[in-house]
């Protein structure tokens, strides 16, 4: 086997974001070291970590290429440790304690651990998309979506913009089998992953009735995700700054009273959020509280009254990796 490295450096969550997929300047380092960043703590949102494991001890360029990844730790000594002669993927999702989140309960495919008896077993595995379920923001998804499902909610149209692994759409069409389910990443990793990951939870795939239909966009600026519209139920995992570039969007594909789940944003930004979606006819309806990392349901009102018509953008100006997040 070969020797398995791994470099560690401290890096904000902006940077995370940003090595979200496929990274050109890898491209020198032959073979690529896999990428993986994480937050330590979440009681410090803004402080995350960055593992770049290597097939062999990299040279004193491959570090320096890596540490140029991540501006915020110029001052900082790179960590490089040898790991023992195993599998490093496997002793990573060993490290992923599983989610029990609502009636959901999302594992890797390592886990030991047997699902609690009646729930809802999801497996999805570390990759290089985000969303394990390890997360606040996912797990605060996944119990407002079975909240929801609890008060006899139906939704027949559904879209999870900024889908990641894929796993938010899966427990929505778990919940709503009938549904036209739609989910989109910017990252077209991210929907390959996605795409895997249907295949491991037995979730079929197409553009009909009980089906998931996938494809890789900014935002909603996509052929099919602007066809399948108006969706009744919209989810967004992402982050405020494009959460709020999005309204305007959002409530374009969005039907009179659709149900908006939103998360990815700090419990600070939950006003901007809110009042940025206020403006286009939605109410902040409720908050299941994540600590530091929130998630709204919003809830879109009946228009009965002419209105001047806002041109969406159906996209946002952030960059690749903004989205998909966790």
């Amino acid at each position: 086997m070969t020797d398995c490295w791994k470099l560690t450096l401290p890096c904000t969550r902006d940077e995370a974001e940003l090595l979200n997929g496929e990274i050109e300047v890898l491209a020198q380092l032959d073979p690529a070291p896999a990428l993986i960043t994480r937050e330590p703590d979440e009681s410090q949102p803004t402080q995350w970590q960055l593992d770049a494991y290597f097939d062999g001890k990299p040279d004193n360029a491959a570090i320096a290429l890596i540490h140029s990844l991540v501006p915020s730790a110029a001052k900082s000594t790179p960590a490089l440790e040898k790991l023992p002669d195993e599998d490093w993927v496997m002793v990573s999702q060993q490290g992923l304690e599983p989610v029990h989140a609502g009636r959901f309960y999302v594992h890797a495919s390592t886990s030991i651990d047997p699902a609690p008896t009646h729930a809802i077993s999801f497996v999805i595995d570390a990759s290089l998309a985000f969303g394990t379920g390890n997360h606040a923001t996912t797990a605060g998804c996944l119990t407002m979506l079975d909240r929801i499902a609890r008060t006899g909610a139906r939704f027949d149209h559904i879209a999870d913009i900024g889908t990641g692994t894929g796993l938010l759409a899966f427990a929505a069409m778990h919940l709503w089998p009938r549904a036209y389910a739609t989910a989109s990443d910017i990252d077209p990793v991210s929907v390959d992953v996605s795409r895997d990951n249907a295949g491991i939870n037995g979730v079929s795939l197409g553009q009909q009735q009980g089906r998931l239909a996938l494809c890789a966009a900014s935002g909603t600026d996509h052929e099919m995700i602007q066809r399948r519209a108006p969706y009744d139920l919209v989810i967004a995992n992402i982050l405020a700054g494009p959460l709020i570039e999005l309204a305007p969007s959002f409530a374009e594909i969005a039907a009179d009273g659709a149900t908006l789940i939103l998360a990815g944003l700090l419990k600070r930004q939950t006003n901007a959020v809110a009042a940025a979606y206020r403006a286009y006819g939605f109410r902040l309806a409720d908050v299941q509280e994540g600590g530091e990392w929130p998630t709204l349901r919003l809830v879109k009102r009946t228009n009965y009254s002419w209105k001047r018509s806002v041109r969406a953008t159906r996209r946002t100006t952030q960059a690749p990796g903004d989205f998909g997040t966790w």
